[in-house]
């Protein structure tokens, strides 16, 4: 039970970087593809990554009370059926628009996996280990950013996004093997009210610890979302020789990110807690925001080479997401761990219009700094006001 669980939700979680990914890695040659200008290509991708993370945004909500409602492992079951579908679909587009809207529909499947994923490992396993499962689940989840880098460069990019979604429809043979933990069976023989949002808006304290749980995850889609996503752009801004591929960024970000989610969640399991590790892991990750930033004309081994080092501190993503669902209770811990990371993934879009809002003022660098200086004090802030819940005790409701 607690290994099938574990294996479905890595996998699953896989598959869903994958995909998540995969955009970043062909946004260009995709674009260039269907008739796109060079001079609309930044413009037209934040369109695509904006109606993904719209998406997610919409799905985090829909699959997080589905979760709460009718168990974590339907929620992991259809999320993977709907951005398979997606993806496949992908492969096929002509148009921005057609393009625009399978992203959305990606993002909306995309939104279920890891929040039901870490839910469903996090009840089944002992309190006193639960961060070695959840630290697998995100390792084995990041991988799949390398094998889109991998596949991405090495295939046209619309088979590269048939290869996703063939991966995601053999996943969903693993199905007979995984059952929802005893915790949330218990509950949904009860008469308990389950997967609503006004559980958390109940009462201020009940608000703030919510909100606290978003913001603590704004510096590691920063990153992933804006650095990364258009390392390109900053290459050429930062007087590169040679302008970094987004493949290759991505990929050395989540060889990063897969090696900080394995630290991460190591050390909160040694050092028994959460939130003194994420503090560091912080701390690291604006260090290398201003390393990438302002380091002019670097040479690209060693662009690269910050870009992991960015991946690496943004790898406490799978402890934030664990410190969400230990919030909450069991009637209520898959809406709260399902929408909090979408929240933030879907950040991403405020993120970049603020972005390009001081871009178009500022220039490029400027104001990339401005909106990474407010997203790194505003999570010190959330998560300097959350308890500690290293061992704590989940079996209990809202």
């Amino acid at each position: 039970m607690v290994k099938a669980s574990i294996l479905i939700a890595a996998l699953g979680y896989f598959v869903d970087i994958y995909d998540l990914i995969l955009f970043s890695i062909v946004r260009v040659k995709s674009l260039q593809a269907i008739g796109v200008a060079d001079t609309e290509l930044l413009s037209q991708g934040v369109l695509l990554l904006n109606m993904q993370m719209g998406g997610m945004l919409l799905g985090g909500i829909l699959w997080g009370v589905l979760g709460d409602k009718h168990g974590r492992l339907s929620v992991l079951l259809g999320s993977i059926f709907l951005y398979s579908i997606a993806n496949i679909a992908n492969a096929f587009v002509q148009s921005v628009f057609a393009y625009a809207v399978l992203r959305l529909v990606a993002g909306i499947g995309l939104a279920g996996e890891l929040g039901a994923g870490i839910t469903l490992v996090s009840e089944v396993m002992p309190k006193e280990s639960r961060a070695y499962g959840t630290m697998i689940v995100a390792t084995v989840g990041i991988l799949g950013a390398i094998a889109a880098a991998l596949i991405g460069d090495a295939f046209d990019w619309r088979t590269a996004y048939v290869i996703g979604g063939v991966m995601g429809f053999g996943l969903l043979l693993l199905r007979i093997k995984a059952r929802d933990s005893g915790m949330f069976t218990k509950v949904k023989g009860q008469n308990i009210r389950r997967g609503t949002f006004a559980l958390i808006f109940r009462s201020p304290e009940s608000i703030f610890k919510y909100l606290r749980c978003i913001l603590i995850g704004l510096p590691l889609w920063f990153v992933i979302g804006i650095l990364i996503t258009f390392s390109p752009e900053f290459g050429k801004a930062l007087g590169m020789a040679q302008v970094p591929s987004a493949g290759q960024a991505v990929m050395f970000s989540y060889i990063g990110l897969a090696l900080g989610g394995f630290v991460s969640g190591s050390l909160s399991q040694i050092f028994q807690s959460r939130k003194k590790v994420v503090a560091v892991f912080m701390g690291l990750n604006a260090l290398f925001m201003l390393v990438y930033l302002f380091n002019p004309a670097p040479q690209l081994v060693t662009f690269y080479a910050v870009c992991l080092a960015l991946g690496f501190a943004s790898g406490y993503w799978a402890v934030f997401v664990t410190i969400a669902a230990e919030q909450f209770g069991t009637n209520i811990r898959s809406t709260v761990a399902t929408t909090v990371p979408n929240f933030v993934r879907g950040s991403v879009v405020p993120l970049t219009l603020c972005f390009q809002a001081l871009k178009a003022q500022y220039g490029i660098i400027q104001g990339a700094f401005v909106v990474a200086g407010v997203c790194v004090l505003v999570a010190f802030w959330a998560l300097r006001g959350l308890a500690e819940t290293h061992g704590k005790d989940l079996n209990y409701v809202e």
